[in-house]
């Protein structure tokens, strides 16, 4: 444990460099990340075939092998984060309100880098370069613990990472990768909160969890992803399918993909919907209602309907009205996202209005849900919290603010 607090003190002796670095050289470093990134892409995908090859052996679903696997798209998808991110405007440093007071005190609210940021995250290795980015712009230093089924993949991607800093003259503990995969060392860490500003897990509900309760350190975290998407009476039917079958299926294994179809009861095309998952190999499970017209599906339990399959399995209820869906989503959703389809003005206003979720959609698929598809370059990770921030989480979302009052020798009476 000694040795952990050695490494943690590490991160903490970059903070004030990376906290006064200027925006061209934050811009540059990135940019020269994405390039690093192409140009290694084979020794990427080699050391990412380990992973995805012990992860088949373990017999891991294959939704949750998809998210471990790094191919060109993908590594030229995480390049082209750090290039977007160079591209944002800097948050550090940002006046978001002033004053000047009758005494002559002027009073500046600034936004300034939180500190030490430690991201906790399963399988995803792009989730590597998206947190060390984002951590580096807002000037942030990003202690990072993957998971064990990403250890070489994500070995490699931040040894590229450094590589770059060092290319740069810049600390190379301005990003930190926990080289264990013990819990034990996790827990250890959480109890920092002298040395780490913030805690950020990403993964499942036992991680989630087990980080809320043994951390000492604030938390940012994002519930499971219990999705819906509510097909009203007057929805077009080939928006809905679409919306639906894209919501599903493009890729099943990320917490903004749907777990649940609510289907309005006067609403024509339920049979043809379900059909089409079906032979997308979704598996139904449906109210008895759902049942009747669709013999296929197997009968829900009361567990289904909150749960994250993170898979080709789909929950479908019928609901009488909006008020019937919109108390289900208020039961069992997890405040993530959810979306109505809908030709209904006055329903679609009611369900933004009175779905609490961080993401809610009118006519459109769950799945943009992302830091990326937002404008934000990529995302910390998708917060179903209210403080201090909720949503995907951009560069502004890892700042906090300080004030800054100039005088010209006033003194309080």
């Amino acid at each position: 444990m000694d040795n952990l607090k050695i490494f943690i003190a590490k991160a903490v002796e970059v903070k004030p460099i990376l906290s006064v670095l200027s925006t061209k050289i934050k811009n540059e470093v990135l940019k020269e990340m994405g390039r690093r990134l192409v140009k290694y892409m084979d020794h990427l995908i080699k050391e990412n075939k380990k992973d995805v090859e012990l992860a088949q052996d373990n017999k891991l679903s294959p939704a949750l092998i998809d998210r471990l696997v790094l191919n060109e798209k993908r590594i030229k998808g995480m390049s082209d984060a750090c290039v977007s991110i160079a591209e944002l405007d800097d948050p550090v440093g940002e006046i978001v309100w002033g004053v000047k007071r009758p005494n002559g005190l002027e009073i500046r609210k600034v936004r300034v880098p939180i500190g030490v940021i430690f991201v906790i995250y399963e399988s995803r290795p792009n989730v590597t370069v998206d947190a060390a980015s984002l951590c580096f712009k807002s000037g942030n230093v990003a202690l990072l613990r993957g998971g064990s089924e990403s250890f070489n993949s994500n070995m490699a991607l931040v040894n590229i990472l450094k590589d770059t800093l060092r290319a740069f003259s810049l600390p190379q503990n301005a990003i930190m990768f926990i080289p264990t995969t013990s819990r034990e060392a996790v827990k250890q860490i959480l109890k920092y909160n002298d040395s780490i500003d913030l805690v950020i897990p990403r993964g499942g509900e036992n991680l989630i969890k087990m980080v809320t309760e043994e951390s000492r350190i604030p938390v940012v975290y994002h519930a499971k992803g219990v999705c819906h998407v509510f097909v009203d009476e007057s929805a077009d039917r080939q928006m809905a399918e679409n919306i639906v079958i894209n919501a599903k299926t493009q890729r099943p294994g990320v917490c903004n993909a749907i777990e649940t179809l609510l289907v309005h009861k006067k609403y024509k095309g339920t049979r043809e919907l379900l059909t089409r998952l079906n032979k997308l190999k979704v598996q139904i499970r449906g109210d008895k209602n759902i049942k009747k017209i669709f013999p296929k599906a197997r009968l829900a339990k009361t567990q289904d309907w909150s749960e994250e399959y993170l898979d080709l399995i789909l929950s479908v209820k019928m609901v009488k009205d909006i008020d019937e869906a919109i108390e289900h989503i208020k039961k069992f959703g997890s405040a993530h996202s959810d979306a109505i389809v809908t030709k209904d003005f006055n329903n679609a206003q009611r369900f933004v209005s009175e779905v609490d979720s961080a993401a809610v959609y009118i006519n459109a698929s769950t799945r943009f849900t992302d830091g990326g598809e937002f404008g934000f370059g990529a995302e910390m990770g998708i917060s179903t919290q209210k403080l201090h921030c909720r949503g995907p989480m951009g560069l502004e979302d890892l700042t906090t603010t300080k004030y800054i009052i100039l005088g010209q020798g006033q003194i309080r009476e």
